[in-house]
């Protein structure tokens, strides 16, 4: 349907409007002045449509025009649409092939591993609500990472420490095992019962000793003042 159409028909109602005047009461004439008028709002209507789509489509195109495309590279996140249901999938670029104005992008579908090639037209960038939540994630799992590796080094200071704990108190133990067998068989060791290894003498000029070396007290060595003797000097 078209225009010409459109002015054919009005210009066949206008005969049958014309010959009704004449005969009124013809039933015939009457059906076809109402099939004609339904003709010509149907052709108005498509008409009508028809102009409102060019419009769109030219403003489509010049929205396009002025907007520059997108320079996707390999790695690039994006959105991306799925060729099987024509919606759009969170996407990965791997590999971008093609002419300068006709690019290529091969892309992988995040959770479905699947891999596509899809056009500039097919790729749009990832939504700022999806960004924001990817972003959350990540660092939520980089601090739950962070926890967990603080509790494993704070764990492994907690064993360590309990192993030197574990350690001296069993050469403690030994030692005190070893006293007593000592102290049984007459042996005395110094250091144990409150006796000190370290003994000095009654005599207030002598020396610390060793208890139980088998050496008598440190000798006192008097030591006097050099003394220089007197030269004759041969030379006059």
């Amino acid at each position: 349907m078209d225009r010409t159409d459109l002015e054919t028909y009005k210009v066949q109602l206008s005969q049958v409007d014309t010959a009704l005047q004449a005969e009124p009461d013809n039933a015939e004439l009457a059906s076809l002045r109402a099939e004609l008028q339904e003709l010509i709002n149907l052709t108005q209507t498509a008409l009508a449509q028809a102009a409102e789509a060019s419009s769109s489509k030219v403003e489509s195109s010049r929205k396009a025009a002025s907007t520059p495309s997108l320079a996707w590279s390999a790695g690039d996140e994006c959105m991306a649409r799925y060729s099987a249901d024509g919606a759009w999938y969170p996407a990965r670029i791997t590999s971008v092939a093609g002419s300068e104005q006709n690019r290529v992008y091969t892309v992988v579908f995040k959770g479905y591993n699947s891999t596509e090639q899809a056009k500039s037209s097919d790729l749009k960038p990832l939504p700022v609500s999806y960004t924001s939540t990817v972003s959350a994630t990540k660092r939520k799992h980089e601090t739950d990472d962070e926890k967990e590796r603080k509790k494993k080094k704070n764990e492994k200071k907690l064993e360590t420490r309990a192993a030197k704990a574990k350690e001296q108190n069993h050469k403690q133990a030994t030692w005190q095992k070893f006293a007593k067998k000592s102290e049984k068989k007459g042996v005395h060791i110094a250091g144990v019962s409150g006796t000190s290894i370290f003994k000095t003498p009654d005599n207030p000029l002598g020396k610390v000793g060793v208890t139980g070396s088998g050496k008598g007290m440190t000798q006192i060595n008097q030591q006097g003042k050099h003394k220089f003797a007197a030269t004759v000097d041969d030379n006059p």
